[in-house]
C-alpha cells in the first residue's frame, strides 16, 4: 500500500535546519493549505520535514514566509492531549519533493547575474573572416 500526499500551499514561517545526534540534517517548514470555498474555507497547517543531504542545501534560503510551494511525501497524523485536556491533531509530511511555485518572494536572496558573454562588437575587427 502506498502513502503519498501532495499539496500546494504557502509557507507560514521561515524554514529551519537542525541536526539530530546522528548528524543527519532536518529541514522543517510549516505550510498553510487552504481547502474549501467561501464561508466553508478552512486552513490546514502541515509541518513539512525534509531529511538528509537535501536538507543541507540552499533550499532553506528560499523557503521564506509567503512563498508558494508544492510538497509531496509520506503523511502522518498524530494526536495529543493539550494542556486544557482537549485532543489536538498534528499533520506532518516527510517530504520527497518541495518545489517553489508562483512568484519568487522578494525577500529571498538573489543569485548573482551570470558573467557577461562577449558580444560581436567586442572582437577584433582585423580578423579577415
Amino acid at each position: 500500500m502506498s502513502n503519498v500526499f501532495s499539496f500546494t500551499g504557502t509557507v507560514g514561517r521561515d524554514a529551519e535546519v537542525r541536526y539530530i545526534p546522528s548528524g543527519s540534517a532536518i529541514l522543517t517548514v510549516t505550510v498553510a493549505n487552504n481547502v474549501g470555498f467561501g464561508d466553508k474555507q478552512k486552513t490546514n497547517w502541515v509541518r513539512v520535514n525534509l531529511w538528509g543531504k537535501r536538507a543541507e542545501g540552499q533550499l532553506k534560503d528560499f523557503l521564506k514566509k509567503g512563498q508558494a510551494v508544492f510538497c509531496s511525501g509520506e503523511l502522518t497524523l498524530s494526536e495529543y492531549q493539550a494542556n486544557d485536556g482537549s485532543t489536538k491533531s498534528n499533520i506532518e509530511l516527510n517530504a520527497n519533493i518541495i518545489d517553489l511555485i508562483g512568484k519568487k518572494d522578494v525577500s529571498a536572496p538573489q543569485r548573482p547575474a551570470p558573467a557577461r558573454q562577449a558580444a560581436a562588437d567586442d572582437f577584433d575587427d582585423s580578423i579577415p573572416f
